[in-house]
């Protein structure tokens, strides 16, 4: 009965022992297991991270680019109209002839201002357009140095 009794004790020593030491293999398998996770978790945060920056940086490009769009087709829409015409006139005997340019702003069909009227008295066998575009207001002398022969006709 001794070595019986020994036997089923050594036996529950036994399974006691395997028990604990499948137990801990299976703790350190499953922490491996989770350690891999957690890389790839962090790997996938680190991308998506950096894909979020690039996104807002291209949506940021993308809303500049269309700022900027927008305001050149705006500017692009804004135009000046402008007429010249000869004024004389009659004081005593005599005639004074004075070129008078009239301006205004317009966006599409829209006029921004009113007229802008400028007088410039001259005398016979000036240049007119070149006095003319001394004289404009909203053009400038910018635009006025920018005219090319093909612009010069479309006017």
């Amino acid at each position: 009965m001794n070595v019986a009794l020994w036997w089923i004790t050594w036996s529950a020593i036994c399974a006691l022992g395997t028990g604990i030491l499948v137990y801990f293999v299976m703790q350190s398998r499953m922490e491996v297991l989770l350690a891999k996770q957690r890389e790839e978790l962090a790997f996938a945060r680190a991308e998506l991270s950096v894909r979020k920056e690039t996104l807002l940086e291209s949506l940021k490009n993308v809303e500049d680019y269309t700022r900027r769009q927008a305001l050149d087709d705006f500017i692009a829409d804004i135009r000046v109209e402008e007429r010249s015409y000869i004024r004389e006139q009659k004081v005593l005997f005599v005639n004074r002839k004075s070129l008078i340019r009239q301006e205004r702003i317009f966006f599409r069909n829209i006029p921004l201002s009113n007229w802008v009227e400028q007088e410039m008295p001259f005398e016979e066998g000036a240049d007119m357009e070149k006095l003319a575009k001394t004289m404009s207001v909203f053009a400038g002398e910018l635009e006025a140095a920018e005219v090319t022969p093909v612009r010069r006709l479309l006017r």
